[in-house]
């Protein structure tokens, strides 16, 4: 069975689909996948092992010049690879307008996705030929796990998702053990406060606990430099791809983490990890996978350095 799945972002959403596919190739023969995806996260379909095609899509930068020739000439090219093929079905996994127009319309074969009740967007819907109603009340990982389930026909199996990935990734032996610490996200209020991280890593650090601090952005690159800044056994990490951060989650002991697609990818690699989440409910959409723990507050700042060192210290020795 080849199918086409449409779930173009974020990469926490992109991350979350992963255990639908491991079950659909369990349970039907030959089962590959093309998959559209913003192309700042196109590396992540190709870990798994089910995915045949990825098809980048850049609606992120094309809606910046519409009207520019590289664009044009970017969505002919885009909407040729994705009509090369005649899809057994076309999943919509992204239930908004914009997937819907911009992907699940154009792709070839029969559509499936959410309910008008079951999606943020109900005019999504409108645009599938065969529509499921999936519960709200359940993490995100199970929602898309049940929609693939139904349009394809197959009993949704029981117990954890399996996200597939771990495998991809070997760990590499490591003269120095080290924990990782994802202090970036893209909202204010996701942030933990940089004295709270600094108090952390002082703690890290008395412990004889090596700590590694990624970045992405300058911004990120600058706050990881003041964070490691008169600390020996802290290294800021050069500026990595996603499937270099992803070999330093598998080499690593453990993760400590705000908010971030980066706490979805440390799940989907089964590594240890705590995640501190302020006003989101991580019950529905946090970090989903074997060994992942949550510190909640109402706001960040409520969420002190030493509970979370102490809760980091724990999960460490359960290892």
């Amino acid at each position: 069975m080849k199918i086409c799945l449409v779930k173009t972002s974020s990469m926490g959403d992109v991350i979350h689909t992963l255990p639908a596919l491991t079950d659909a190739a369990q349970a039907l023969k030959d089962f590959s996948v093309d998959w559209v995806v913003e192309e700042n996260f196109a590396e992540i379909p190709r870990w798994h092992f089910a995915v045949d095609k990825v098809i980048p899509i850049a609606l992120r930068r094309w809606r910046k010049a519409p009207c520019a020739t590289e664009t044009r000439h970017q969505w002919q090219n885009y909407r040729k690879l994705l009509q090369q093929t005649q899809y057994d079905a076309v999943i919509d996994a992204q239930g908004l307008l914009k997937s819907a127009i911009f992907a699940t319309r154009l792709a070839r074969g029969e559509k499936h996705g959410y309910d008008r009740k079951s999606i943020r967007e109900p005019l999504a819907s409108w645009f599938y030929d065969k529509k499921y109603a999936i519960s709200y009340q359940q993490h995100a990982v199970e929602r898309i796990r049940q929609l693939f389930a139904q349009a394809l026909g197959y009993s949704l199996p029981t117990g954890l998702g399996d996200y597939a990935l771990a495998r991809h990734f070997s760990a590499q032996q490591e003269s120095t053990p080290y924990v990782l610490l994802f202090h970036s996200t893209t909202r204010a209020e996701k942030h933990w406060p940089e004295n709270y991280w600094h108090e952390f890593i002082g703690a890290c650090v008395e412990k004889q606990i090596a700590v590694r601090l990624p970045w992405g952005t300058p911004q990120e690159h600058a706050r990881a430099e003041r964070l490691a800044a008169g600390y020996n056994d802290v290294q800021v990490l050069p500026k990595l791809t996603l499937s270099q951060l992803a070999s330093q989650i598998a080499g690593a002991q453990a993760v400590i983490s705000v908010d971030t697609g980066l706490a979805h990818l440390t799940a989907a690699l089964d590594k240890p990890a705590i995640t501190l989440y302020g006003a989101t409910d991580p019950t529905l959409i946090g970090a989903y996978g074997q060994n992942q723990h949550y510190l909640q507050a109402d706001s960040m700042q409520e969420i002190q350095p030493n509970q979370a060192f102490n809760e980091f210290l724990r999960l460490l020795n359960q290892r």
